[in-house]
C-alpha cells in the first residue's frame, strides 16, 4: 500500500509531500490544481 510521496520538479510540483493515512482518499481540487498530475507521478511510480 502507498503511504507517501515526495515529488521534485515534477511537472507543477517543485516540491510537495503527501501522506496517505491508509483509509480512504479522495483528491479533489479546483481545475489546474494537479490532481491528474500527481495520479501520473503515482502511476510512474
Amino acid at each position: 500500500m502507498l503511504q507517501s510521496m515526495h515529488f521534485e520538479n515534477f511537472a507543477l510540483f517543485r516540491r510537495a509531500d503527501f501522506t496517505f493515512d491508509g483509509s480512504f482518499c479522495a483528491i479533489t481540487g479546483e481545475t489546474g490544481a494537479g490532481k491528474t498530475l500527481l495520479l501520473e507521478g503515482i502511476r510512474l511510480f
